[in-house]
This record gives structure tokens, C-alpha cells and sequence, in this order.
């Protein structure tokens, strides 16, 4: 049986700011149906590369392809063919209803018929989000903003999700509930995830496989039972020196 190609499939990505190189030589693959986590320290580049393989970033060399073809530069491309993110710090439109925010997330969508559906859908995962329904973005808390930026994604109905940092800022009940959530989504609607997280645990436990990005670069990869066992890993992200 020939092998299945990527469904994202990242070679030799290079990003820079002005003179500074945030990510240097980068290469990543994402399988269909795979839970992928990217951990590393502040300043590593992990929220370089979800901004760029979602062309809010543009890249100086490298390719990122996405189902077999070089994926688009244009964002509004990028989601209408399959991939959102749902940014650090959530950034959910503040004056606008729950409803409103994440009618937004629709916006590439022609479907509209299927929008209620949707909604329902995401109110099955986050019914606190249908209590709110009428409710100011901006009203929410943290753990219902985090909720609602991850609806809101749902609503364009994506072929892969993009989490940049979805623990960040979240109370320890709320951080288990979403990464309960995440696992969800891959497991019952087939979702394909890629995670950037600091909480290195978590998303070692939660993924199928995962990357060390350090200074702009991979610097180890495997399954996240092994980098979870990996010494290296355990003293430098985890705290454990034994």
C-alpha cells in the first residue's frame, strides 16, 4: 500500500522579522486525523509558525503544502480551504453578541443553510456558549472567551484546527475541560489539530506525535510518550531533573 501523503506538509521554512530569523530551516508534516503538538520556551517561534502556515506571516523561503498543493498566501484562502487558527489570547470581536462572534467565524462560507446546524453543533460542545447566546463577547470570562474563539473557528468548518497557546491565561478547570475538548473534536469529528503550548504536559499526553521547536529551530521530535519520557524534555520543559 503506498503511503498517505501529509495532510500539511511544512519543508525547510524560513520566517524573519526586519533582520531577525524566527524560524530557521523548519520542516513539519501533519497526518490526516493526527493530534500534533509544538512545544518550546517563550520566544521560540511557535507562534511564528501557526501566523504563518495561516498567512497572517509571510515567509521568506521554505514551501508549506496543504492536501497536496502549496498552500495560499492569501488568509482569506487559507481558511476557505480548510485551516483556521485560533490565535493566542483569543481576540474574539468584544461589542459583539456570542451569536454575532461566531456568525463571524462563517464568513468564507456560502452554505448558509447549514448554519444553524453548525451552531448547534458547537452548542453541543459548549453549551455555556448557548446560555450566553445574547451576551457581549467582551462580558465572557476567560474560559468562555477561549470557548467562544474555538466555536468560532468551528463555524468555517475546517479541514485542520490551529490552537495557538489555548491554556493561556485559564483557570486549571477550565485548561482541563479544553484540552478534554480538543481531544473531542479529533476523536468524534476526525478533526486534524496542530497546538503550540507551553503547558508541555498536557499537550505531550493529549498528542499523537509532537516537535521541539528551540530558537527558531526543530530540535527534537517523536511520539508524546516518548518526549514526555525523553530526559532532555523532562529537565527542560517539565521541571523534572530525576
Amino acid at each position: 500500500m503506498p503511503e498517505t501523503p501529509p495532510l500539511l506538509n511544512i519543508r525547510s521554512l524560513v520566517v524573519h522579522y526586519g533582520g531577525i530569523c524566527a524560524l530557521n530551516q523548519v520542516s513539519l508534516h501533519i497526518g490526516q486525523g493526527e493530534i500534533v503538538a509544538v512545544i518550546g520556551a517563550n520566544g521560540a517561534g511557535k507562534s511564528t509558525l501557526m501566523k504563518t502556515i495561516a498567512a497572517v506571516k509571510s515567509f521568506t523561503s521554505g514551501n508549506i503544502d496543504f492536501s497536496g498543493q502549496p498552500l495560499s498566501k492569501d488568509p482569506y484562502r487559507v481558511v476557505k480551504g480548510g485551516i483556521t487558527l485560533v490565535p493566542e489570547g483569543r481576540r474574539i470581536f468584544a461589542p459583539l453578541s456570542v451569536r454575532e462572534n461566531l456568525l463571524v467565524g462563517a464568513y468564507t462560507r456560502a452554505d448558509r443553510k447549514e448554519l444553524d446546524k453548525n451552531l448547534e453543533e458547537v452548542f453541543s460542545l459548549f453549551p455555556r456558549l448557548k446560555e450566553r447566546l445574547h451576551q457581549r463577547g467582551g462580558t465572557l470570562s476567560g474560559g468562555e472567551q477561549q470557548m467562544l474563539a474555538v466555536g468560532r473557528a468551528l463555524m468555517s468548518h475546517p479541514k485542520m484546527l490551529l490552537l495557538d497557546e489555548p491554556s493561556l491565561g485559564l483557570a486549571p478547570i477550565i485548561i482541563d475541560s479544553m484540552f478534554e475538548t480538543i481531544v473531542r473534536l479529533n476523536q468524534e469529528m476526525g478533526l486534524t489539530i496542530l497546538v503550540v503550548e507551553q503547558n508541555a504536559s498536557l499537550a505531550l499526553e493529549m498528542c499523537h506525535r509532537a516537535y521541539v521547536l528551540r530558537t527558531g529551530e526543530i530540535s527534537m521530535e517523536g511520539s508524546g510518550k516518548d518526549l514526555l519520557e525523553d530526559p532532555r524534555v523532562r529537565a527542560s520543559y517539565l521541571g523534572i531533573t530525576s
